[in-house]
């Protein structure tokens, strides 16, 4: 086990994420003992892992009484500690909202995007799926259209923003389109954005360019179940 800690942990630290379906990431989500002395070395050094059963990755992130030492008091960090500035934390916000709330209300629903509407009564048994099979990409096109000119103008969305978004691993831009990077699900809390979005001023935004957002927080109905492959993972454990 000793080998594996510290194989996981380097890992952590040299890639920031890692896929959930990992070997040694699964491991540590459905070994108690493992997690336990993964959760040590993580905070000896001031990180902590960053866990969403919904989300496809996990990541290594600075505990919150480290973000001043590690950042400073500097202003640009009150609000991100990524050096986002306000447009591109509003830009992200956005695609988070076009991205992870359907995918969200999918995960939930036991529903992929190929599915063509019709009730499952074995919807609720299905393990949470991950991956493009529940999330879908954004036309960058037209999410520069809709909202280009609110933050900062086209060309710097295109130009820049997307880019900054993309290094920092919350985006992944393919063929035009974009798709949620590794960050994007697991470095925003969507219990926290959720209902804040839908119930809030960003709602009237996005559908006045023409993008509803679901009408209630998914997780109000929800019932977190088991990761798919999680019980086979188990049992290789035993």
């Amino acid at each position: 086990m000793e080998h594996e800690l510290k194989t996981l942990t380097a890992r952590l630290l040299a890639h920031r994420w890692l896929p959930r379906n990992d070997r040694l990431v699964r491991r540590a989500l459905v070994d108690e003992t493992f997690r336990v002395e993964l959760d040590h070395r993580l905070a000896a050094v001031g990180l902590q892992l960053q866990d969403n059963p919904y989300a496809a990755h996990v990541a290594a992130v600075l505990t919150p009484e480290m973000f001043e030492p590690v950042f400073g008091a500097r202003r640009e960090y009150a609000a991100s500690n990524v050096g986002l500035t306000r447009d591109e934390i509003a830009l992200l916000v956005v695609i988070w909202s076009l991205i992870i709330l359907p995918k969200r209300e999918r995960q939930v629903t036991r529903r992929e995007l190929a599915d063509d509407g019709q009730g499952d009564m074995f919807g609720a048994d299905k393990p949470v799926v991950h991956g493009e099979t529940v999330s879908s990409g954004l036309s960058e096109a037209s999410l520069i259209t809709d909202f280009g000119q609110l933050l900062g103008g086209k060309t710097k969305v295109k130009n820049f923003m997307l880019g900054k978004l993309a290094r920092l691993g919350f985006i992944e831009r393919r063929n035009g389109v974009l798709y949620e990077g590794p960050l994007l699900d697991v470095a925003l809390d969507y219990r926290v954005l959720a209902d804040r979005i839908i119930h809030g001023t960003l709602a009237d935004v996005l559908k006045n360019a023409g993008h509803p957002v679901p009408e209630a927080n998914a997780f109000e109905a929800a019932e977190v179940l088991p990761d798919i492959d999680e019980d086979d993972e188990e049992e290789e454990n035993a």
